[in-house]
């Protein structure tokens, strides 16, 4: 051989050699992953002794669980305040869920995560529910940053079917690919089937580019509420649970069994192709779960008060953690404030993006704090003030304020255990019209306008100024997960449903020391209570309308083959 054909020889063999290999991403692979309607006590990490969720427990156990999390108190102001790092007050989605074929989604001027991700090279899918309108395209995924999209766009739908029922008149199909309604899917469990995408999508990922992977599952929502079985689960899940007798419950554990082992599968998943050790993973629900059942459903957010669609803690404290190696601190129990609109910005920081140029948001990076288990980042936080529903909560450094109709489903639930629970711990008459105008409320008829503060009951003290840093219930001490970290409320006083009646006047609690909002302190601290009040009524003057419309009957299935599209151009 010359030795002109030796440099010729030794480049041909260099690039064969390199065929089919790929570096590693320069930036993490981003998994957020949503649970719908899971209750506080449903994850055995948090020391229910009824349903094991050993997968998130490990997530949980061996990154940072979120001890003092909260979220919004129903679906879709979570979702808007997830993907945009907004408040809802900020984006008219803070009264209700888009329901049926109501015209309005998260409008189009917001930047969505995807969006946001976009510029630093992530290839962005999204796998299950969208909830965030869908009456026209440019609402959907696709038109939103996302690359692809397998799942569907209502608020729920049959587990096995994949139809969404909105009301007695509006029944369809929604389930697709991308644009394209899917019909070869029925009878496969949606729960299998978005953790088997999730799974092909790390598998043919290109693992030199960073993937953001959305995975909000349809678990462990309830099914259509005029289904034989609203909840529902494979048999082989549901025969886990031979020890609840309640068979509502036992089927609700099934589905948060499945839901678990497709957390389990997509991690193994991340291990298997080389992405563990460079990826970031959250877990969170999207809600307190709909207890006793509220919704058709069999959660538990025992014991805390109240359930989903309330603003008591059972309704707005949220499951969640956060795992990945690349925290330089991790095993341990966060007790500092974070909330939902801050992952935007935190991730997008852990992504090597800079924070401050993300611009109009109300979420706060918090990838230090959670990294390094470092100095709190917020003292406050809006749970939500509705103009249409007339009422509002906020809580400032270790006080809660609630004021006006914050949800009538404001007791403690246990779960239900024995086969007759469902009867005698259940609230009556929930397919009234009282329970299905509370249910929707979205669809009472309102003026728009943010109103004035007579919507609340302003309390008659004087007002001054509250520390700007607070007190955000931080030790000081780091808790490190050697087990389940549990809500400790001690004995519950004979006055503790009736002390608050926030109707009537703003109730304080005290949430350290009470997380089972158990004492109304609003009497024994008129300052903190006219601190809070002010700080309301700061925000509401911030908040936009809701973007909330009436029913288009342009968009019932029933003028589109019997599927739930998009209907209007725009």
């Amino acid at each position: 051989m010359t030795a002109k054909l030796m440099p010729q020889l030794l480049l041909l063999t260099v690039v064969f050699l390199g065929i089919g290999q790929t570096t590693a991403s320069p930036r993490p692979h981003i998994i957020l992953i949503v649970a719908d309607d899971l209750g506080y006590n449903d994850v055995s990490f948090h020391g229910s002794t009824q349903i094991p969720t050993p997968n998130i427990d490990k997530l949980a156990y061996s990154g940072v669980l979120l001890n003092n999390y909260y979220v919004s108190p129903i679906c879709t102001p979570t979702r808007s305040a997830l993907m945009t790092g907004r408040h809802p007050i900020h984006t008219g989605m803070q009264n209700g869920v888009i329901v049926g074929d109501q015209p309005y989604g998260l409008p189009l001027t917001e930047t969505l995560m995807p969006q946001h991700l976009k510029p630093l090279g992530y290839r962005s899918h999204i796998v299950g529910k969208w909830h965030l309108g869908m009456f026209a395209n440019a609402y959907t995924p696709l038109y939103r940053g996302f690359e692809s999209h397998f799942g569907y766009y209502q608020g729920c739908e049959d587990y096995y079917d994949h139809t969404y029922e909105a009301n007695k008149d509006q029944w369809g199909l929604d389930f697709r690919r991308d644009m394209q309604v899917l019909r070869n899917y029925t009878g496969y469990y949606s729960t299998q089937l978005f953790t088997d995408e999730a799974v092909r999508i790390i598998n043919t990922h290109n693992k030199s580019e960073p993937l953001f992977l959305y995975l909000p599952y349809q678990a462990v929502h309830s099914g259509n509420g005029d289904a034989p079985n609203p909840l529902q689960a494979p048999q082989s899940y549901i025969d886990r649970f031979p020890n609840i007798q309640n068979m509502k419950r036992r089927v609700y554990a099934a589905m948060v069994s499945a839901l678990d082992d497709g957390v389990g599968a997509v991690y193994s998943a991340l291990q298997k192709n080389n992405m563990a050790d460079n990826a970031i993973i959250v877990f969170t629900t999207d809600n307190g779960g709909p207890a006793n059942g509220f919704d058709f459903n069999a959660a538990s957010n025992y014991p805390l008060r109240g359930l989903k669609a309330t603003l008591w803690e059972g309704g707005v404290r949220g499951v969640g953690l956060i795992h990945s190696p690349l925290l330089s601190k991790s095993g341990y129990v966060s007790q500092k404030m974070l909330h939902v609109c801050d992952w935007l910005p935190t991730l997008y920081e852990a992504a090597g993006g800079n924070p401050t140029k993300l611009k109009n948001l109300d979420g706060v990076s918090a990838w230090k704090m959670l990294s390094t288990d470092g100095p709190p980042v917020r003292s406050e936080m809006l749970h939500n003030i509705d103009p249409a529903g007339k009422f509002a909560g906020i809580r400032v450094g270790d006080y809660k304020l609630l004021t006006g109709n914050v949800g009538s489903y404001d007791k403690w639930y246990p779960p239900w255990q024995l086969a007759d629970d469902d009867k005698y711990l259940h609230i009556d008459a929930f397919r009234s019209e009282t329970y299905l105008s509370d249910k929707y409320p979205a669809n009472r008829n309102h003026d728009g306008k943010p109103g004035a503060m007579q919507m609340f009951h302003k309390p008659d003290t004087a007002v001054f100024r509250m520390s700007a840093e607070g007190d955000d219930g931080d030790t000081g001490l780091t808790q490190y997960t050697t087990g389940p970290v549990t809500v400790d409320c001690g004995p519950r006083p004979a006055n503790a449903s009736t002390n608050c009646q926030p109707t009537k006047s703003p109730c304080l609690f005290h949430i350290p020391s009470d997380p089972c909002e158990y004492n109304n302190i609003a009497a024994m601290k008129p300052d903190i209570v006219s601190q809070l009040f002010l700080r309301l009524t700061q925000y509401m003057y911030t908040m936009i309308p809701p973007g909330n419309k009436p029913f288009d009957p342009r968009g019932n299935p029933r003028l589109h083959n019997g599927t739930w599209v998009p209907w209007v151009v725009v």
